[in-house]
């Protein structure tokens, strides 16, 4: 497997930018590389996407010039092997609340000593004849991404952030705001006050920090920037297509 210059740039600090992917055809990752995204997340959380439609996408990400991440929507040890297994070059492990849950993401992707992995031979290993390669390119190049989406996690942040081994935290902004009762009022006080505690607590411990800007809307993606966030999301592959055909259609119609 290539060198994962996300694991690069985020141990040097620098700024990336992704989409996530929830429509199930390897022409998405396609046509999104010409906007020019680092990296491309596909969402088996908020999805239909399953393992059978995993492979394609991942495969036509990689080919396309970026990183291919895959959200888990469970820190499931067996479904993480598998889409590691399948060739991602790393996961996002939503909704983690404590330093445990944490660890056990890490174990999931890393081989022993570094893990607890089960060994297999698919397509990151090459069916058998890059083993070798693999092992030590998972040791230096794989990611875990953890998510941190509930209030949980914000009060037990120090701990979490503690654990040796996660390259980057997202926080999951609608959840985040659920759990402390205000679903998608992400301005509230206090739902930005808990966002700047988990920043302030990344920047402590060295991890860069994630935001996904869910929203079809530039200037909320660079304001996330300007606080501080340097693994940065923006949109998904369906909005993005909604709502770029209906305000075309809209000037269209306005257009006397």
């Amino acid at each position: 497997m290539n060198i994962n210059p996300l694991k690069r740039a985020l141990s040097r600090h620098e700024i990336t930018y992704g989409c996530w992917v929830t429509l199930a055809h390897p022409l998405i990752p396609e046509i999104l590389s010409h906007a020019g995204f680092d990296w491309l997340t596909m969402d088996m959380e908020h999805s239909s996407i399953d393992l059978a439609d995993l492979l394609p996408l991942i495969i036509s990400t990689q080919a396309n010039g970026m990183v291919p991440l895959v959200r888990i929507g469970e820190n499931d040890p067996n479904l993480i092997k598998r889409v590691m297994d399948a060739g991602a070059y790393g996961v996002i492990v939503a909704n983690i609340h404590s330093a445990r849950e944490a660890q056990q993401a890490i174990d999931s992707v890393k081989y022993p000593p570094y893990g607890k992995r089960g060994v297999g031979l698919y397509r990151a290993q090459r069916y058998g004849w890059g083993f070798e390669a693999y092992k030590k390119w998972l040791a230096k190049e794989s990611v875990v991404i953890i998510q941190i989406e509930h209030i949980d996690a914000v009060n037990d942040i120090e701990k979490i952030f503690a654990v040796e081994g996660i390259d980057a935290f997202l926080i999951g902004p609608y959840d985040l705001s659920a759990s402390m009762g205000k679903p998608g009022e992400f301005h509230d006080k206090k739902v930005e006050a808990a966002i700047a505690k988990v920043l302030a607590a990344g920047k402590h411990h060295r991890i860069p920090a994630g935001f996904h800007a869910v929203a079809f809307n530039t200037q909320e993606a660079i304001r996330r920037r300007r606080q501080g966030f340097k693994f940065l999301g923006f949109s998904l592959d369906s909005i993005i297509l909604g709502e770029s055909a209906a305000r075309a259609l809209k000037t269209i119609k306005g257009k006397k």
